[in-house]
């Protein structure tokens, strides 16, 4: 009888950890210069406040932004003041925390407004390395014609002069790797991509015209 009721126990447990797997959230990994060109939006921003909107079968949280600065998107907002997401994580809603920190949020538009998940790149600003800070702020555009292929399997091969290899997800360091941090994917004169980590000419032009 004790044997059935454990039976019976974990049977119960492997059908909610089935449940849970196919109600969570899933995204694949992306490079930050992906998730920057593939964005409508990209903004560094302090969160100030929340409100759970009920539209829909699930419910919509609204957060109130201080809005820094905006790396993209002025033809889209020109000033962000909300941002949306779905309320359930297993929905890919992202959290934020109220007025703690400053946040890189990128996001897509609909119909005027900015939503924003856990499958885009949201992170705190002072978590990101200063490549990333500097991708953000002008060096991601100059790749948004590459390709950044992922490799999960050895061997990996570039199939295209527009591709770069990223290689992050074979690393025993797991993610996100050195690539994902310190390395862009810049489409050079000769028109083929290559990963850049240098100072660009854009990058002393920016230190020449702000030097005294």
């Amino acid at each position: 009888m004790k044997s059935c009721v454990v039976l019976a126990f974990l049977l119960f447990s492997l059908v909610c950890l089935m449940y849970q797997a196919s109600d969570a959230c899933s995204c694949a990994m992306s490079h930050p210069q992906d998730a920057y060109c593939h964005s409508d939006i990209v903004i560094r921003a302090k969160v100030v406040g929340k409100k759970l909107l009920n539209d829909g079968p699930f419910g919509t949280l609204r957060y109130t932004v201080k809005q820094m600065k905006m790396y993209k998107g002025f033809d889209k907002i020109q000033h962000v003041q909300y941002i949306y997401t779905h309320d359930s994580e297993s929905m890919c809603g992202v959290k934020f925390d109220i007025n703690k920190y400053q946040y890189l949020i990128t996001g897509r538009v609909h119909d005027g407004k900015l939503y924003t998940g856990l499958c885009n790149f949201n992170e705190r600003w002072e978590r990101l390395s200063l490549a990333q800070k500097k991708g953000i702020n002008h060096r991601y555009q100059l790749g948004c014609n590459c390709r950044i292929k992922p490799c999960h399997y050895l061997p990996c091969f570039v199939t295209s002069k527009n591709e770069c290899l990223w290689t992050d997800m074979l690393s025993h360091f797991g993610f996100p790797g050195y690539q994902s941090r310190h390395y862009a994917c810049i489409q050079q004169k000769e028109g083929y991509c290559s990963w850049y980590r240098g100072m660009s000419a854009r990058d002393k032009l920016v230190i020449n015209t702000t030097d005294p």
